[in-house]
């Protein structure tokens, strides 16, 4: 048994070395609790860019150029070594974490940002990098899409984790990709909530027989700094929940067994055992037994991109 924090507080937004000191402070606070996978919501750093499902393309042009401003200017760069807390938190941790980000590639594409997810080893290294393979509607306006190379699962203390984030586990194929990899820990950050994306978890611990670890960001009103622009044209309502968070972890065949966490600024915990996903495919292996290759087949184009190194 391995015991999972799923963290939901709110970070600083729009400052990527505050919401770092703050992710660091967790990741201290929930290993001294015993956690050995500590697992952060999508695009943490420097958090998500939730005006951008409320700004008008053209008429507030101004104001979301401002604030997108903001965000290239906090984003994480990893071969500037932007990453380097993190990793020296898990390494004195002794903890594997999943921790999304707002990514720039300073030698790649200097002004064009990522919605990232990287996992990072106990020894403090840096396992895997997904980019979202698909920004979903106005998320368009502020990320670029990428390729495969980081659908990936990769061992680790705790099982084989492999990652989607927010909308691509709606993607089948994409699903399908870590199932086929041996998946057994399905991280699942997000921006989604609510009792629809709670049952597509289920739904795919169900299908893939493994694990399932999910959370969104619990933002309100009252965690949105001073110095956010135009923050009340932008958040108007002081009582509002911007993200009710919702984690929730879900065993293999979709039972719940810790959350949902619903308005709550708070670490879920939950013990897992990635032991138990083999038995479970014993009568539904969607990419062993039950899977039908010689009727089906999925190839994965891992792109032809140049070798990816960081600083750590």
């Amino acid at each position: 048994m391995s015991k999972v924090a799923v963290v939901q507080a709110p970070p600083v937004l729009l400052d990527r070395k505050g919401t770092i000191e703050g992710a660091v402070e967790q990741i201290a606070a929930v290993a001294s609790e015993g956690a050995e996978l500590v697992v952060f919501p999508e695009a943490y750093l420097p958090g998500y860019p939730t005006w951008t499902w409320r700004l008008r393309p053209g008429g507030d042009a101004k104001l979301t150029s401002e604030l997108h401003t903001r965000l290239i200017e906090n984003a994480v760069d990893l071969r500037r070594g932007d990453l380097a807390p993190i990793l020296e938190a898990a390494r004195d941790a002794d903890v594997v974490v999943g921790i999304g980000l707002n990514e720039i590639d300073g030698d790649f594409a200097r002004s064009t940002l990522y919605n990232t997810y990287v996992l990072i080893g106990p020894d403090g290294s840096l396992l895997n990098r997904h980019r979202k393979l698909m920004p979903t509607n106005p998320e368009r306006m502020v990320w670029g899409m990428w390729d495969a190379d980081g659908l990936r699962v990769v061992d680790t203390p705790v099982g084989r984790i492999g990652c989607l984030i927010c909308w691509e586990n709606f993607m089948p194929l994409a699903r399908y990709a870590l199932y086929a990899a041996g998946v057994e820990i399905l991280l699942a950050p997000t921006w989604d909530s609510g009792s629809g994306w709670v049952g597509s978890m289920q739904h795919i611990a169900r299908e893939g027989r493994c694990w399932v670890v999910s959370t969104a960001t619990a933002l309100h009103a009252s965690d949105i700094p001073d110095d956010f622009p135009s923050r009340d044209q932008v958040f108007p309502d002081p009582d509002e929940w911007i993200n009710p968070g919702d984690a929730v972890v879900v065993r293999p065949g979709g039972e719940l067994v810790a959350g949902p966490h619903h308005r709550e600024r708070s670490v879920l915990f939950a013990d897992i055992d990635h032991k138990t996903v083999g038995p479970a495919r014993r009568n539904l292996d969607v990419a062993g037994h039950y899977a039908r290759n010689d009727v089906f087949q999925l190839t994965v184009n891992r792109g032809a991109r140049p070798p990816v190194t960081w600083e750590d």
